[in-house]
């Protein structure tokens, strides 16, 4: 088989959140998502995480197979309320990962955050910015010695959206666009992280931002005002204050929050994590139009802009969009929009297929997935002949997990596991990464 090829120092790698994999909920204490996954309604035939995988008790097994494909690095994350009861969790995870020859990338915030943050306002809280900042300092004091590469949030954008302005994840305040002082918060305490580890002696410093193309249905100025806005909203409200020092327009400068923050959030990456899954297509709300199940979530009436299909041959069994060359314009326009824009990594990408369990060989043949993969990763060498910097790409994700408001249906992983015994079996697409991986090491 023939592979992209990637030049020398690329890194591989996978990636999980702790919520979704850990499970032992019952040895810390309350998140935002514990407490959404108890309302009846918000998850899917009502799961939730309380033992997700089980991963605090298989961690072991769960880096060998990790390690075993011959990824570089893994990216996980902390629960931040894990930290504060059972830290030393972490140490055995991290030493458990340097041992295989793995070099951990850790993110500290994964959309997890303590429920008594939440009950005191949660990220509409300016004060949330620096107890996040303190959690950062308190990590990187503890594994600083054995952790170099540190992400400190994951797509700041969804987390707003879903589960501020509208009530689709935790902790599904619905506040529409009055939730954008959510995102200031983020991106501050993002700033604030970043000074903390750096004071810590972290190595390496980035954040993990969903980015993806945004187009206009139509020319009609309408559509194309529309998917401007939309596009501010989810890609450059989160990437502008990180790499320009400024918000992209003056409504959302407006509502967000104080100004003078952006030099804090703006201070210099050493990388910047981009997560890539479909592009969106956006027109201005047509009258009597429906527009529900066009999204994962649906936008409600009342806002300038709603989606339409985006037009594509195949889809996920999530129903997402398969568009491989998104990956490549959205790097390309991220290296446009940012003259200096830090060396990128890949921090998520991947596919959800309804993978059966193992057959009477014992294979799952995933062949969709790897397609998906292997499509996407040379939407990655393109980004790269075209004079994009990116150095690594992480598969999301190492193992079958939780997948939040979807529950357990939507299976990403590499990895099977079974919902009933948890068995963990390596999938064809595995293999096809592993030997991936080796061809690049013999090239």
């Amino acid at each position: 088989m023939l592979y992209p090829q990637f030049p020398p120092g690329f890194r591989f790698g996978m990636a999980t959140s702790a919520y979704q994999i850990e499970g032992a909920a019952d040895g810390k204490s309350s998140s935002i998502w514990d407490t959404f996954t108890a309302r009846p309604g918000t998850v899917r035939h009502g799961e939730d995480g309380r033992v997700a995988i089980d991963h605090y008790h298989r961690y072991a097994e769960d880096v060998e197979h990790i390690a075993a494909a011959g990824v570089h690095d893994y990216r996980f994350s902390f629960s931040w309320t894990r930290v504060q009861s059972d830290p030393a969790f972490y140490d055995r995870l991290v030493d458990a990962i340097l041992e295989a020859g793995v070099r951990p990338v850790p993110t500290l915030y994964h959309w997890d955050l303590p429920q008594d943050l939440e009950d005191a306002g949660g990220w509409m809280n300016r004060d949330t910015a620096y107890r996040l900042a303190d959690y950062a300092g308190t990590l990187v004091s503890r594994l600083g010695d054995r952790v170099r590469d540190w992400i400190t949030m994951n797509e700041m954008s969804v987390h707003t959206l879903y589960g501020y302005a509208l009530t689709d994840h935790a902790p599904g305040r619905g506040l529409g666009l009055a939730a954008l002082p959510a995102a200031h918060h983020q991106l501050l305490a993002h700033g604030l992280a970043v000074q903390a580890l750096r004071a810590g002696g972290a190595g390496s410093v980035g954040v993990a931002n969903q980015h993806f193309p945004v187009s206009p249905a139509s020319d009609d100025p309408a559509d194309v005002a529309a998917a401007g806005l939309f596009a501010d909203l989810t890609n450059w409200m989160f990437s502008d204050p990180l790499l320009r020092g400024e918000y992209p327009n003056e409504m959302i400068q407006a509502e967000i929050g104080d100004p003078r923050d952006l030099e804090v959030i703006s201070a210099p990456l050493d990388f910047y994590g981009v997560n890539y899954y479909e592009p969106t297509m956006i027109e201005a709300p047509r009258a009597g139009k429906d527009y529900s199940g066009v999204l994962e979530v649906d936008i409600p009436e009342g806002l300038p802009f709603s989606p339409v299909p985006v037009k594509s041959d195949e889809r996920t069994d999530f129903g997402w969009a398969i568009v491989p060359s998104g990956l490549t314009e959205i790097l390309t326009t991220l290296r446009d929009r940012y003259p200096n824009l830090p060396p990128v990594l890949i921090t998520e990408n991947g596919a959800s297929f309804h993978d059966a369990g193992p057959g009477p060989d014992g294979r799952i043949r995933d062949h969709q997935r790897i397609a998906f993969l292997e499509a996407h990763l040379q939407a990655v060498a393109a980004a790269q002949e075209a004079g994009v910097r990116v150095d690594g790409y992480y598969v999301w994700s190492a193992l079958d997990n939780f997948e939040w408001a979807a529950g357990f249906d939507e299976r990403f992983g590499l990895v099977h596991v079974d919902r009933e015994t948890l068995a963990r079996t390596r999938k064809d697409s595995w293999y096809w990464y592993r030997d991936l991986i080796a061809a690049q090491r013999r090239s």
